[in-house]
């Protein structure tokens, strides 16, 4: 048997609520926003149904702690929107960009040779990143953030760890940081990328 929601909860009383609806496990296996789109449409009918035949005060300060309810809702779901955005704006590789790694590293040698040093530095990580999945080192990892994909090369590669942080590290800076870049950084960058794949490589 179903038990109704409160009519009037308090403030807690209906953040406890939504706090004990979460904990569920199944908002780990689907998607967050359906399955509270879903708890909220079980919420609202349960307390339309129970408004129905309660006294009208009752009716309407269950109403306004919905109303509350649902204005949290939406503050936590543009707050978790905006972070999600934010983490894609940072992929070091945009899901859409269909490039190859020699592509990738054609486009930094180019801007290194054109002193476009942080252009280098960044067409370098992204080169680095693309042909560690085509060599089959890493998991294609559409969107993954500069911090991801230090983090998956360091273990397929744990000798060039230090490395590999430092060059994500330099990425996220130069690339969304506005931080300019030496000639020494891209060349280090694209010299990185060469010892990982086996490679040798000497700048012009």
């Amino acid at each position: 048997m179903t038990v109704a929601p409160p009519l009037d909860p308090s403030p807690d009383e209906a953040r406890h609520l939504l706090e004990r609806e979460l904990i569920h496990p199944e908002y780990h296996r689907h998607n967050v926003l359906d399955q509270l789109l879903d708890w909220i449409d079980r919420f609202v009918t349960g307390a339309v149904d129970a408004a129905s035949s309660a006294p009208p005060l009752s009716a309407f300060l269950a109403m306004m702690a919905f109303l509350l309810l649902a204005v949290a809702l939406a503050w936590l779901l543009s707050r978790a929107r905006r972070t999600a955005r934010a983490e894609r704006a940072r992929a070091v590789v945009s899901a859409d960009e269909l490039l190859t790694a020699a592509e990738l590293r054609r486009r930094a040698e180019r801007a290194l040779a054109e002193g476009r040093h942080a252009e280098a530095v960044v067409e370098g990580f992204r080169a680095l990143a693309v042909r560690q999945v085509e060599r089959g080192w890493l998991e294609d990892l559409p969107g993954a953030t500069a911090h991801e994909v230090a983090a998956a090369v360091g273990t397929a590669h744990p000798g060039e760890r230090g490395r590999v942080d430092r060059t994500a590290l330099l990425f996220d800076a130069v690339r969304y940081g506005d931080r300019p870049a030496t000639r020494d950084q891209a060349v280090e960058v694209l010299a990185l990328d060469d010892a990982l794949s086996g490679r040798q490589w000497s700048p012009s």
